[in-house]
């Protein structure tokens, strides 16, 4: 279902669905009104929500889609702004599974077919693990991605379509790829496997030297998961500094920042080149921009590179987890949060190699678990942990505890 005010936007998001096999569009409306009224008739695996609209706007609409239709998958998508941001943070926090910024009209056709790529790598990763987790609460065997249960055939013969925004691909597709092809250029690469191979991963010992720097590495689900971690960690960062790498465009992660330091208590900014790093304070790394550590004199500095996207994302957890390796070695503390793709994978091994401690969000409580599965899968963590669980084990090793 695509929600917008817009008939422009509705129509071409329609066409890019259209036109792709996997996807089937059951609906478009103006208003959140509208789409609320709508959910249990069109039955969509996933919404596409404007947030600024007339009669009834998108972060009004939200939690009635929701009430209405639980496992709905919504996308919002607002203007790339600051009033932007903020009501996209806010709608994750009502349930929101993930967020778009809208491209600019100054960047033309290159930002709208990121804006396209995005989309549909979102809508992919998402909707696949959303039925993973139904079929695993209804205690059958997950379905293959981006392939719904069978429909009954219909009088003629023939099965009717799905009531669904993503159909069943044709081909015989294998699962975990998606159902058409595209170039390399995606900022939003597709989910790392989950389950299989993952779960007889190696796990690699906890360091028993004091922390001195925690890292964090997070894409989709991570706004939500990083307020819930920062909330529990207390006065126990007063210590040490802490550097995040969140996949988000620029200005989000300004508001970012800004959420995670209420959450905290503690004082958070984006990062500034050249910045000398403090013990209490929480820096992220800006949208747009590769972060990453370095040393000048006895100090450890921020070092902003607009260099080239590192799995297809900037900035990206590996530079930032890589340069905090080779500064602090087994001093480090990294933790890998909910995300689509593997970043942060090579960089968590990085870590773990120079003898620091890696804690890995677990499948569960992740939105998507790519980047932690990933992580994982390869045997780079010392524990796989959940969400709720996290704030206390870091506390723990803050304060000198061990596993």
């Amino acid at each position: 279902m695509i929600v917008d005010d817009s008939v422009f936007v509705r129509g071409i998001i329609s066409s890019w669905l259209d036109s792709d096999k996997s996807f089937e569009v059951v609906a478009t409306h103006s208003n959140g009104k509208r789409a609320a009224d709508d959910v249990v008739r069109t039955t969509p695996d996933a919404i596409i929500l404007d947030l600024e609209m007339p009669e009834m706007d998108g972060l009004t609409a939200l939690p009635l889609i929701l009430e209405r239709r639980p496992n709905t998958v919504v996308l919002v998508a607002s203007a790339l702004t600051r009033r932007g941001a903020e009501i996209s943070l806010k709608a994750l926090n009502l349930g929101a599974a993930d967020y778009l910024a809208k491209p600019s009209a100054e960047r033309g056709n290159i930002a709208a077919e990121e804006f396209r790529t995005e989309l549909l790598g979102k809508l992919r990763g998402l909707v696949d693990r959303a039925r993973r987790r139904g079929a695993a609460t209804a205690g059958s065997p997950a379905a293959s991605p981006l392939r719904p249960a069978a429909a009954p055939a219909s009088a003629a013969g023939t099965a009717p379509a799905s009531p669904a925004a993503v159909k069943a691909p044709t081909g015989g597709i294998p699962p975990q790829q998606p159902a058409v092809a595209r170039p390399a250029v995606s900022s939003t690469p597709a989910a790392a496997p989950a389950g299989g191979a993952a779960k007889i991963a190696r796990k690699r010992p906890y360091s028993m030297s004091p922390v001195e720097i925690i890292a964090v590495g997070s894409s989709t689900g991570g706004p939500q998961a990083l307020t819930r971690i920062f909330s529990d960690f207390g006065a126990a960062l007063a210590n040490v500094p802490v550097v995040i790498a969140q996949h988000m465009p620029p200005t989000f992660t300004a508001i970012l920042a800004e959420h995670v330091g209420r959450a905290a208590a503690r004082t958070a900014g984006e990062g500034v080149d050249g910045e000398i790093l403090k013990p209490g304070r929480i820096y992220i790394a800006p949208g747009g921009k590769h972060m990453l550590l370095a040393k000048s004199g006895n100090d450890t500095v921020i070092r902003l590179s607009d260099g080239p996207p590192v799995n297809f994302c900037k900035p990206a957890v590996d530079p930032l987890f890589d340069s905090v390796a080779a500064i602090y070695g087994s001093h480090v503390l990294a933790i890998v949060l909910t995300g689509m793709g593997s970043d942060g994978a090579k960089g968590a091994g990085v870590i773990a190699d120079a003898g620091g401690s890696v804690i890995v969000q677990d499948e569960e409580s992740s939105v998507v678990w790519g980047m932690p599965g990933a992580t994982y899968a390869a045997g780079n963590a010392s524990e796989l942990i959940s969400l709720n669980n996290i704030g206390a084990k870091v506390t723990r090793l803050l304060m000198g505890g061990r596993a």
